[in-house]
């Protein structure tokens, strides 16, 4: 059976739907309804859409509650769960910080700005009773960024999936999540970005199914005063984490991928720690170049 590929842009990233099909008409339509799904959720959850769920909700900060449907609340306990199993690194409230870390300032944000934004920080302002939520202080904001591109992964996923496909991945700016290997049998390769020389591969690792994430420093980030910051920020400090310059990890979804990776990147020198304590394979990348994996892991390509 031929395999076909649609590229598109969403959530700021470059997407492909790759998936197998009788003919290129079925394959179309295939993907579109993917495509579909994943342009659904930007719409909704956006924070960048002033008529999205999630700025209806920041509006709201230290003043009424807002009631949610069930799609909000099953992402509002992701959040919860995150927040939890990382032991208060992954934060659904820190997006508040990129105000002092945006692509038109020419230094790094003053302690004094970054503490003030810090005070805004903290999941467990975020309150809820039955199917409704309040963020407690005024200036607080919900940003689902953290793990709303493997969300949609996973969701557009189970479209595919609903429609019979059965030789299929989602790839949304390199958070994936496979649906079934190659139709000729063999695992899907997914090529890793070097972080140190963007459109070199560092490795390649094979993915029949479930969800691979890369999170690191190596798209999103600002060069201030001769020093380069990633977009990943520690939610206690303020200040972006730099152990690491990208994490790789392979779990059952593209959200468990997602979340794990990141929460290695904010739990820095005891990422590896933590990864293997998951039971995942796993591939870092320090600031020197070199790779760090558990030994289930493909390393070099």
């Amino acid at each position: 059976m031929p395999v076909f590929k649609l590229f598109f842009t969403a959530m700021a990233s470059r997407c492909e739907i790759c998936l197998a099909a009788a003919d290129a008409v079925a394959a179309q339509s295939l993907a579109q309804s993917a495509v579909d799904e994943v342009l659904r959720i930007e719409a909704t959850y956006s924070r960048y859409r002033p008529d999205s769920v999630l700025c209806g909700i920041n509006a709201q900060a230290g003043r009424d509650w807002v009631t949610c449907d069930d799609e909000t609340l099953h992402l509002l306990h992701i959040a919860a769960s995150l927040f939890d199993r990382s032991g208060g690194l992954f934060d659904a409230t820190s997006g508040v910080l990129r105000r002092a870390w945006h692509a038109q300032q020419t230094q790094a944000p003053l302690p004094a700005a970054l503490q003030d934004l810090c005070a805004l920080v903290g999941w467990p302002g975020v309150q809820r009773r039955g199917r409704q939520v309040r963020l407690a202080r005024a200036g607080m904001e919900l940003d689902f960024g953290g793990f709303g591109k493997e969300y949609a992964a996973d969701q557009a996923a189970g479209v595919l999936q609903a429609q019979g496909v059965r030789h299929a991945y989602v790839n949304l700016g390199g958070d994936i999540r496979a649906i079934g290997p190659h139709p000729d049998g063999q695992a899907w390769s997914i090529g890793i970005q070097d972080p140190q020389h963007p459109g070199r591969l560092i490795a390649s690792l094979r993915l029949a199914e479930g969800g691979l994430a890369t999170s690191g420093d190596y798209e999103r980030f600002l060069a201030l005063e001769g020093r380069r910051y990633g977009h990943i920020l520690d939610p206690h400090s303020g200040q972006p984490v730099a152990f690491w310059r990208s994490a790789s990890v392979l779990a059952d979804t593209a959200l468990e991928a997602g979340a794990l990776a990141t929460i290695a990147m904010l739990q820095q020198a005891q990422a590896p720690a933590f990864l293997q304590e998951q039971g995942v394979q796993y591939l870092l990348v320090d600031q020197a170049g070199v790779l760090h994996g558990n030994p289930q892991a493909k390393l070099p390509a």
